[in-house]
């Protein structure tokens, strides 16, 4: 599990816990965040957006960084977009999106794997192997 991973930058959380604690009301009250997937996705997006602050610092790194930040986006935001919809279908449909994002997300960061260090693309792989796992069990509910 990855909940515990140090991580690197110098923001007010440095864990997953740290990093739940601060996150608004307004988001932690919504249903929405009872998905586990969910909450992992959207930390993903903030550890991601400082790994991309770390990538724009290299010439090699801005196109990665652009892609990056746009794929890891993309799994909490597909997630909420189909849990707005009001057919299952539709709810599934969004989250096969996010679990496609997110399998992009995981080949973006190993594409980074020259610009960032191995002990940061591991843990980013790990959480990445985590989300698709949770999306995946959350689609074969509406089967």
């Amino acid at each position: 599990m990855v909940d515990k991973q140090e991580l690197s930058g110098d923001a007010e959380w440095k864990t997953y816990e740290a990093w739940q604690q601060q996150v608004p009301t307004a988001i932690t009250n919504e249903k929405l965040w009872q998905f586990f997937g969910y909450r992992k996705a959207l930390f993903l997006y903030d550890i991601c957006w400082r790994d991309c602050e770390n990538l724009l610092t290299h010439p090699l790194g801005k196109a990665i960084a652009q892609q990056l930040i746009r794929s890891a986006g993309s799994i909490s935001a597909n997630i909420e977009e189909g849990r707005g919809r009001k057919s299952q279908k539709e709810h599934r449909y969004f989250l096969h999106i996010a679990l496609g994002s997110a399998r992009e997300t995981k080949g973006w960061y190993y594409r980074a794997r020259r610009l960032l260090s191995k002990e940061t693309i591991d843990h980013r792989l790990a959480l990445l192997s985590e989300i698709i796992a949770l999306i995946i069990t959350e689609i074969q509910r509406y089967h």
